[in-house]
C-alpha cells in the first residue's frame, strides 16, 4: 500500500477523518483545523492511500496533547486500522514507517497510551506488547504508559502530577474534551443537549492549548467525563450511550 503524508499543502485535499467521507462535514472541518496548527510542531499524519481508517499519526512528546514527561520521545497520538484493511499488515506497515522516521529524527524512542486490557479509542496492549513495548508507567483508573525505548540507557517515560496529583471535583458531570478526534465535535453538543433537556449538571471543559492538555486531570484528554470527580468513560459517547450512563445513575 502506498502511503500519504499530510503536509499543509495537501491538508485540504486529502481523506484524513476516519470512515467520514463528506469534507464539508463538522467533524472533518474540526480536525484539519486542530492538524494545520500541529503539523509545524512537528506532527506526523501518515496514511493509507484510502478512504477509510488506516493511518498514524504521531508527535514529538514535548508538544503532545497529554500530561506525560517523555522529553525526546515521539507520542504516537492513534494508530488505527480498521474494517477491511485490517489483515494485511498495514499496522506494521505504519508502525515501522513511524519507527524508521523517529529514529532518523534522532529519538529516544516511541511512547503511547493503552490499558491493562483492549479498550476503545485506546491501543491495543497485546499487539504494542507483541511490537515490544513496555509499561513506563500506570495511572488510575486503568490507563498505561508504553514504551519502546531505541536505546536501552533511554530515561524512562512518566505521567506527569497533574494525573497523579489531581483530579476532576466538580459535582455532576464534567467532560475534558479537545479537537484532536473528529468525533467530539459531533458528539459533545449532542450529550450537552441530552443534558440541559432533563436539567442535569454538565460541564465542558474544551481543551484549546497545548499547556492546558498537559496539565489536565486525566491522561486522556481528548475525550473523558467525570461524574462528581470520578472518570466514567474515555470513550466518546454516542447519545445512546449515555443514555445507559444516565440510567445507570438514576438521572
Amino acid at each position: 500500500m502506498e502511503l500519504i503524508k499530510i503536509t499543509q499543502d495537501n491538508l485540504e485535499q486529502e481523506h484524513i477523518c476516519c470512515a467520514i467521507s463528506n469534507s464539508r462535514d463538522v467533524q472533518v472541518i474540526s480536525k484539519k483545523a486542530w492538524l494545520k496548527e500541529r503539523i509545524d510542531e512537528g506532527l506526523v499524519f501518515l496514511k493509507g492511500n484510502v478512504r477509510g481508517k488506516c493511518f498514524i499519526e504521531y508527535i514529538p512528546a514535548e508538544y503532545a496533547w497529554l500530561p506525560i514527561k517523555a522529553d525526546g520521545y515521539m507520542y504516537i497520538d492513534c494508530l488505527w486500522v480498521s474494517g477491511q484493511y485490517k489483515g494485511h499488515g498495514y499496522s506494521n506497515l505504519l508502525l515501522d514507517s513511524c519507527m524508521e522516521d523517529s529514529r532518523a529524527k534522532g529519538k529516544r524512542g516511541l511512547v503511547i497510551l493503552s490499558s491493562g486490557k483492549k479498550m476503545g479509542f485506546l491501543s491495543d496492549p497485546k499487539y504494542m506488547r507483541y511490537k515490544g513495548f513496555e509499561v513506563a508507567d500506570t495511572a488510575a483508573p486503568y490507563f498505561e504508559l508504553l514504551y519502546l525505548p531505541f536505546d536501552k540507557d533511554a530515561d524512562k517515560p512518566c505521567f506527569s502530577q497533574a494525573v497523579k496529583g489531581q483530579r476532576a471535583s466538580d459535582q455532576g458531570f464534567t467532560l475534558y474534551y479537545t479537537s484532536q478526534c473528529p468525533f467530539t465535535a459531533k458528539y459533545v453538543p449532542l450529550l450537552e443537549k441530552m443534558a440541559k433537556g432533563r436539567n442535569i449538571s454538565f460541564k465542558t471543559v474544551h481543551i484549546q492549548t497545548r499547556e492546558e492538555a498537559q496539565n489536565a486531570p486525566t491522561p486522556f484528554t481528548t475525550f473523558s467525563l467525570f461524574y462528581n470527580g470520578e472518570l466514567v468513560t474515555h470513550e466518546i459517547l454516542s447519545e445512546k450511550k449515555f443514555e445507559k450512563i444516565l440510567e445507570n445513575r438514576g438521572l
